[in-house]
């Protein structure tokens, strides 16, 4: 069996970004989700695919809050390579058991992926959606 190994450690032990100097260039694609519970008490207050809280419109926000944290990820994880997006989805959508599904897609021609953004989308979404609706409900579950 091939023993794997960290990409982020160098042969001396120590922490490093992985040199994608050598890679081709190619199209990635990553899609990462959320689910928050938000119960019944907020789920009630949800009109046409929109929350509206005293903040303004949760998901509006949360789309925008994600979309800004998929773009700040290598501010955010040491070893993210800065990256110039080219696509970025983000929807939300009430599925069953007083939840909302968030879903996060990112894409862009480089040497590296995109995954970490767009589970830093999908989760920012999330915290921003708990931050809007924390006054009604604390009984929110990420």
């Amino acid at each position: 069996m091939h023993k794997k190994e960290l990409t982020h450690i160098s042969p001396d032990n120590q922490p490093q970004m992985v040199d994608v100097g050598q890679k081709n260039t190619t199209y990635r694609l990553a899609k990462a989700q959320s689910i928050v519970f938000l119960g019944s008490e907020i789920m009630v207050l949800l009109k046409d695919g929109e929350i509206q809280s005293k903040k303004g419109a949760v998901f509006q926000t949360a789309i925008i809050a994600g979309t800004m944290a998929v773009k700040k990820t290598s501010d955010l994880i040491p070893f993210c390579h800065p990256i110039a997006i080219e696509k970025c989805k983000i929807k939300i959508k009430a599925i069953e058991n007083h939840e909302v599904l968030i879903e996060c897609q990112v894409g862009l021609h480089a040497k590296t992926g995109v995954e970490m953004e767009a589970l830093t989308g999908a989760s920012v979404a999330a915290l921003t959606i708990y931050d809007m609706c924390k006054a009604i409900s604390h009984n929110i579950i990420i």
